[in-house]
């Protein structure tokens, strides 16, 4: 297996980016678009540079794509540099029934950095693995989509000056959309309350729920007074606002003024009928009359694009519409990212955009292939008979006072495994052909010996396998 280099940096999630790289990335487009700009649109790159003269992206989309992958062409050709594309998955080796790993080791030869887009949850992570080079997600499956939120922060920060304290809407698929779940956990840690708005049916995944109020501190404030679960009726409210002492010494005071509060930003996205059976489904229209709502008179309306008849085209020309200026910060964001991967800025505020993935906060356990548990998520790229000679099953075990209702958590896909499922589950231990209840076993056990341990669905699963129960195994041998 050929491994990344050591300094080989990758973006794969929202949360591989700490704040203040985020901000390095905005201080880097924001000076891009000051040198780079169009003379009669100033949000629009008009002008090249050759920084990157030296430099080639290559772009491999096995899904549809527009915006995202001119804008890192787009980005990559304004920095000087080249592109190589691979834009349709039934004219590359895919359609041969080429592995994604293999695919990843021969383009890292190729280029110097790797933006990819993938149907499979947790696909971008596995190219990580096994690239020489850096490689930025451009959209796995329902996972993430870090870099629109990249973009969708730029917008928001380019309107409104802060991030902090806004109420930002989030209207439509919010289970099937990888820009959502990238955007809420970027908004939680930049301080915005947010405010669901889901189709029906289509709230945030429970995993993307539990990570907010448990992993990002987001309280959950009910717009019905009786409840208080995260439902789809409720607003995140990010713990550390300074308002937040007041909110739960005098609840109801503070409950009203955050209803109250006029909406910043409304953030509209599309039914992701790709990800979905059942592609005929209620679904709301942002129009006129919508917007007409007192609360949206101030809100700035934005869109991932495509759009399809969720928002009305009779709105584009309303002052509160900025999703196409939204469309072209892309480019800038993009050519700033690039540009900290490559090193291709060596001043002494932006030189160190280094490293590989950061050390994981929690354990990780590597199950043996072929044996024991799966990811729960049907779409993970480790369900992918084409990649699981190359993507073991990895999981975080999750420490109960981090995340209380999740025991594991695939490192691909980042899906849960409740507690509840957990609990059901056996370990075996390969060196002695035993089993005992829960994953109590693998919590304990140092990091060297967890190579020996498999987890299995149920002590009948754990028998199939060839392994006994430790406790009947003590019994026969005092006997």
């Amino acid at each position: 297996m050929t491994k990344p280099q050591p300094l080989t940096r990758h973006i794969v999630s929202i949360n591989d980016l700490t704040n203040k790289e985020i901000e390095t990335v905005f201080q880097l487009a924001a000076g891009f678009l000051k040198d780079l700009a169009d003379e009669n649109v100033p949000y629009r790159i008009g002008r090249g540079s050759n920084i990157a003269s030296k430099y080639i992206l290559a772009s491999l989309f096995y899904e549809p794509s527009t915006r995202t992958r001119l804008s890192f062409e787009s980005a990559m050709l304004r920095l000087g540099g080249d592109k190589i594309t691979s834009a349709d998955p039934a004219a590359s080796s895919a359609a041969k029934g080429e592995s994604l790993a293999d695919t990843i080791r021969v383009t890292s030869n190729y280029a110097d950095v790797i933006v990819i887009r993938h149907p499979r949850d947790g696909a971008a992570r596995l190219a990580a693995e096994y690239s020489q080079i850096p490689v930025i997600n451009g959209g796995d499956g329902a996972h993430e989509h870090p870099t629109q939120t990249l973009c969708d922060l730029f917008t928001l920060r380019s309107k409104h000056k802060g991030i902090k304290n806004m109420k930002v809407a989030i209207a439509g698929d919010l289970k099937g959309s990888r820009t959502i779940h990238s955007f809420v956990y970027a908004l939680a840690r930049f301080g915005a309350i947010i405010d669901p708005l889901p189709a029906p049916g289509m709230e945030l995944p429970a995993h993307v729920d539990r990570r907010l109020r448990h992993e990002f501190h987001c309280r959950i404030i009910s717009k019905t007074p009786d409840q208080a679960d995260g439902s789809i009726d409720a607003l995140y409210v990010t713990a550390d606002q300074p308002h937040q002492l007041s909110l739960y010494a005098e609840p109801e005071i503070d409950y009203r003024l955050l209803l109250q509060q006029k909406i910043d930003a409304l953030y509209v996205t599309r039914f992701q009928k790709e990800r979905w059976a059942g592609k005929d489904r209620p679904y709301p229209k942002i129009d006129a009359k919508f917007l007409g709502d007192a609360k949206y008179s101030q809100a700035s309306v934005m869109h991932p694009l495509p759009r399809v008849n969720e928002l009305d085209a009779a709105f584009d020309t309303d002052r509160r519409a900025i999703y196409f200026r939204q469309a072209a910060y892309g480019v800038p964001v993009r050519m700033a990212l690039i540009s900290l991967l490559l090193h291709l800025h060596k001043t002494k505020s932006l030189h160190k955009f280094v490293g590989g993935f950061a050390k994981p906060e929690h354990p990780v356990y590597v199950q043996p292939i072929g044996t024991g548990i799966e990811c729960v998520n049907p779409n993970c790229i480790t369900r992918d008979p084409a990649e699981r000679q190359y993507a073991a099953n990895k999981f975080y075990v999750m420490e109960a006072e981090a995340a209380p209702h999740c025991a594991l958590r695939c490192l691909y896909c980042e899906t849960d495994i409740d507690s509840e499922a957990a609990a059901r589950f056996v370990v075996g231990d390969t060196t002695r052909r035993t089993f005992t209840p829960g994953i109590s076993a693998l919590t304990r056990a140092p990091e060297e010996k967890r190579k020996h341990l498999v987890i299995y669905a149920s002590d009948t699963d754990a028998e199939t396998a060839g392994f006994a129960p430790r406790q009947a195994l003590k019994r026969a041998r005092a006997g």
